[in-house]
């Protein structure tokens, strides 16, 4: 199953994430679970302010640990994290994916 994580960092933590981001990328590669993945940015693209996430597991659980063990999330670089169920339709990887 797959979901949607959108996550948008805390005013002024960009050193958060710098500091996190080496770790970040690679729970994101070990966990196997990420699909696409990429920080979301100011109008310019000068800035990164969140996260965003397409992950595939086994269910809502599985999508929390996953944020839960999340190095940005345990460094407190979020203000708010969303996760979404998300049916992934146009440029599926699979036939069966939508």
């Amino acid at each position: 199953m797959y979901f949607l994580i959108l996550c948008e960092d805390k005013p002024d933590h960009l050193p958060v994430r710098l500091a996190n981001r080496e770790a970040h990328l690679a729970y994101a590669r070990e966990t196997g679970a990420v699909r696409i993945a990429g920080p979301t940015t100011n109008d310019d693209g000068s800035a990164m302010t969140g996260s965003l996430l397409v992950i595939e597991v086994a269910d809502r659980a599985a999508a929390e640990a996953f944020v839960a063990g999340d190095p940005y999330g345990k460094a407190g670089l979020f203000a708010s994290v969303a996760i979404k169920p998300w049916k992934w339709v146009i440029g599926a990887p699979t036939a069966g994916a939508a």
